[in-house]
């Protein structure tokens, strides 16, 4: 199969959907399908590789502009210029397959929906508010979700507000990871980080959304029990200087594996707009106790049959999240380790993957059938 997959967030600032893009592209070369990234921007030195991946496999879709939206910024780009990058990457790729992620915005992902005639897979990744332009746009082209193949969401929750806002029925199919990435060891000590308990926090700490402002409020109460507490913030924003708190930066993915494993609660306070939670996953993988605010889709993904993995509170009540804290760090280190660990297996890209391989082929049925097929065009790649 020749799969083109297409992102609309540049990739000089690395994102949730640009690592998934880049995963899933890595697990379909390895799988012996043909693959093609286009996006705005390009991802860092060594990024491609680490997934298996060329530089000829990814194609530029030029410089992107921040648009401020819902509490964060996204980059995007569109243009004529945009839209003659995404016919001649459509022309000389010749895909089987077309995956947009986020097909409806103002991107070289809406661009690529209009120029192509090849089955379209497109995955929603949003669990926000939708801009009221967007939502707008679809009103006046109904024809590009109604161009749409076949859909994935990669939660229950971006789903829904798919379906609310498109009109469209997605398949929920989760961000994938690889497991064997992430390093797991019991606990050896009273605590996984040393001889005192470590919290770690992962996000821009700058943006009110990742809710770090709950965390800080809510560490004067934690310490009232844990008056040692360690706290490691893992992420970029504006300098700060808290005391107690240990603000590591931007690093990379063996670092920041590195902390998680050694973290014996991983905070994730985010109030909103979260569509999946794969830091949760990364969490789990290595091992680290999880202590979240209840998202939606924080809940989808840290539950199993049995019950939540790790302790959930009500976004933005640092009462509630110091009590889960403290709840959490009297339990044995141990306790949910494994619990933890199969559950991030459930979304290894060894399962993740041949699921959207399903959907190419469904959307290529599906455009053979109502498409292809009267226009007399020969049926494309089918496994």
């Amino acid at each position: 199969m020749r799969a083109g997959i297409v992102c609309p967030y540049s990739f000089v600032a690395p994102g949730g959907v640009q690592n998934h893009v880049l995963g899933l592209a890595g697990w379909l070369h390895r799988n012996g399908h043909h693959v093609e990234i286009l996006a705005p921007g390009h991802p860092a030195p060594g990024a491609l590789a680490a997934h298996g991946l060329t530089d000829a496999q990814f194609t530029t879709a030029g410089r992107a502009v921040p648009i401020r939206a819902n509490g964060s910024v996204a980059r995007l780009n569109f243009g004529p210029w945009v839209s003659s990058r995404a016919k001649q990457w459509l022309d000389e790729g010749d895909f089987d397959a077309v995956h947009l992620h986020e097909p409806i915005t103002p991107s070289v992902a809406i661009s690529t929906l209009w120029l192509t005639d090849r089955p379209v897979t497109a995955t929603f990744h949003a669990n926000s508010k939708v801009v009221r332009s967007l939502v707008l746009l679809n009103r006046l082209l109904p024809g590009a979700v109604n161009r749409l193949d076949a859909t994935i969401a990669v939660s229950r929750a971006a789903a829904k507000l798919a379906k609310s806002h498109f009109g469209v029925h997605p398949v929920v199919i989760g961000n994938g990871i690889e497991i064997t990435d992430y390093p797991f060891a019991p606990c050896a000590t009273t605590w996984r980080g040393g001889d005192h308990p470590r919290l770690v926090f992962l996000g821009r700490y700058d943006e009110p959304r990742k809710g770090f402002h709950v965390l800080t409020a809510a560490l004067p109460l934690i310490r009232r029990v844990h008056p040692d507490l360690e706290v490691v913030v893992i992420g970029r924003g504006e300098e700060l200087s808290i005391p107690g708190v240990t603000f590591v930066g931007g690093v990379d993915d063996t670092e920041r594996n590195r902390w998680l494993g050694k973290a014996d609660v991983y905070v994730a306070p985010q109030t909103g707009r979260e569509s999946f939670g794969i830091v949760l996953l990364e969490a789990m993988a290595c091992g680290a106790p999880v202590v979240a605010s209840d998202l939606d889709a924080f809940a989808e993904v840290l539950s199993d049959e049995q019950a939540p993995i790790g302790h959930l509170f009500s976004r933005g009540e640092a009462q509630e999240l110091a009590n889960a804290v403290i709840e959490s760090l009297a339990e044995p280190r141990d306790l949910r380790l494994h619990r933890g660990r199969e559950r991030a297996a459930c979304f290894t890209w060894d399962r993740i993957g041949p699921q959207v391989v399903a959907m190419y082929q469904l959307a290529a049925e599906r455009r053979f059938t109502e498409v292809d097929g009267a226009l007399g065009r020969s049926r494309r790649w089918i496994a």
